[in-house]
C-alpha cells in the first residue's frame, strides 16, 4: 500500500506519529554561549506536531563552534537548555533529534579564540559567512588535522551525543552535510590528505565511519541518523566523482542498522542553484542504502506525496515551511493555504519571525 505523508513510520527505536519531518536549520537564538533558552523550547514545542523535529545544527567542540548564535552540546549549561528544549518538545507529544556538527573549515578563527579553522587539508572554503558582528567575511585557510585531532574529533561527537540523550533528546543526526568537517573528509576537492584518511572513497570515507561507529557505541544505531548533500556545492565543496564517494559511504552506512539517513538535494522543479547543475544522486543513494531514507530540498507537499509513492523515500523533510507554519503538518492534512516566512529573520533576532507564526483555525480551504 501506497504511504502518504501522514501514515505512521518506524524510525529506528522509535514509532513515529507521521511522516512529515522538521529538516534542521540554523536559526542563531542561542547567544555567544550557545544556551537554548525559554524561547527556544517554545520554538521547538510548537512544531512538536512533526512526525519527527530535527534541530538546528549544534557543535560538538568549541573548535569546531563558529556560527554566530548557534547552540553547542559541549557544556553542562548547553546541556541543560537542551533539556527544557526535549521536556517542551515531548509535552507536546513530538519527538525530536539533535542534529550535531563540527563546522571544520568553515568556523572562522575569530570565533574559535584565534585559531585556525581545522579541516582534512590546508584548502580554503570559498565565499563568505558572518561573523560576530554580522559582517560578511572570507573564510581562513584550516589546518589539517593531525592523527590525534581527528581522534579527539571523533570522541567529541560520541560525547555529544551522549550528552543529548542525558538531556533527554530522543537521538541525534550526524551532520555529514553542507561543507563541514565530515563532508570536507568526503570530498577530493577539499581532502588533499596521502594517509589513511585521504585519497581512495575508502579512505575519505573512514573519518565519517569512525564517527557513526563511535556514536552508535556510545547510545545505539537506533537513535542515530546521518545526514548527506552529495550535489551541494556550498562555500565550493566539491567532488569529482561524488557519486562513487556517496554511494559507497552509504552502502557502508547499511552495515550499521542505523535509524535513516537523510538526503538533502534540490528537487528538479526547484530552480535551486544549490546542485551547481549536477546530477541528482538521491536515487542512486536509494538504491545503494538499505534502510529508511529522507528526502529533503525544495519539496513541497506535493512533489513530497509524489517522492513517497514512487518509493523514492520514506519520509520528507520541510525546512522553510517549518518556519512560518509551526502547524504544518494540520496546514497540509486540511488543505490549508501556507504562511510565507520573513527571510530578514531567519538567521538572528527574538521572538520576531520565530515564535510568532501563528497556527490557523483549522478549517477546510
Amino acid at each position: 500500500m501506497t504511504a502518504t505523508l501522514f501514515d505512521p513510520i518506524q524510525l529506528g527505536d522509535y514509532y513515529l506519529k507521521n511522516r512529515v519531518f522538521m529538516a534542521p536549520m540554523t536559526r542563531a537564538r542561542t547567544g555567544p554561549a550557545g544556551i537554548p533558552d525559554e524561547l527556544v523550547a517554545i520554538y521547538y514545542a510548537q512544531r512538536a506536531s512533526a512526525g519527527l523535529v530535527i534541530s538546528e545544527a549544534t557543535a560538538v567542540h568549541p573548535r569546531g563552534d563558529g556560527w554566530p548564535g548557534a547552540p553547542g552540546i559541549y557544556t553542562d549549561e548547553q546541556q541543560a537548555g537542551w533539556a527544557a528544549v526535549a521536556d517542551a518538545v515531548h509535552a507536546e507529544g513530538g519527538r525530536i533529534f539533535m542534529q550535531i556538527w563540527h563546522m571544520g573549515r568553515a568556523a572562522l578563527s575569530e570565533s574559535i579564540e584565534g585559531q585556525k579553522p581545522l579541516a582534512p587539508s590546508p584548502v580554503a572554503a570559498t565565499g563568505e559567512i558572518p561573523n560576530s558582528k554580522g559582517v560578511p567575511t572570507a573564510f581562513d585557510t584550516p589546518e589539517a588535522m593531525s592523527a590525534a585531532q581527528i581522534r579527539e574529533a571523533v570522541s567529541a561527537f560520541a560525547t555529544a551525543a551522549r550528552r543529548a540523550i542525558d538531556a533527554g533528546l530522543d537521538g541525534v543526526e550526524i551532520h555529514a552535510a553542507n561543507n563541514f568537517l565530515i563532508d570536507a573528509f568526503l570530498r577530493d576537492g577539499s581532502n588533499r590528505r596521502s594517509d589513511e584518511y585521504g585519497g581512495s572513497v575508502e579512505n575519505r570515507s573512514r573519518f565519517l565511519l569512525e564517527v557513526v561507529d563511535a556514536v552508535t557505541a556510545e547510545i545505539g544505531a537506533g537513535k542515530v541518523g546521518v545526514r548527506f548533500s552529495p550535489t551541494n556545492a556550498v562555500f565550493g565543496i566539491s567532488d569529482a566523482n561524488p557519486e562513487a564517494i556517496f554511494t559507497y559511504a552509504a552502502r557502508q552506512l547499511s552495515r550499521r542498522n542505523l535509524a535513516y539517513l537523510h538526503v538533502l538535494e534540490p528537487a528538479l522543479d526547484s530552480g535551486s542553484p544549490m546542485s551547481a547543475g549536477l546530477p541528482l544522486l538521491a536515487p542512486a543513494l536509494r538504491e545503494s542504502y538499505d534502510g529508511l531514507m529522507i528526502l529533503n530540498g525544495s519539496l513541497t507537499q506535493q512533489t513530497g506525496q509524489r517522492a513517497l509513492t514512487s518509493d523514492a523515500a520514506d519520509a520528507i523533510a520541510f525546512g522553510v515551511p517549518f518556519i512560518s507554519n509551526p502547524d504544518l503538518v494540520e496546514r497540509f492534512r486540511n488543505n490549508i493555504a501556507l504562511s510565507k516566512p520573513n527571510p530578514d529573520t531567519f538567521y538572528g533576532g527574538g521572538a520576531e519571525g520565530y515564535t510568532d507564526y501563528p497556527a490557523k483555525e483549522l478549517e477546510s480551504a
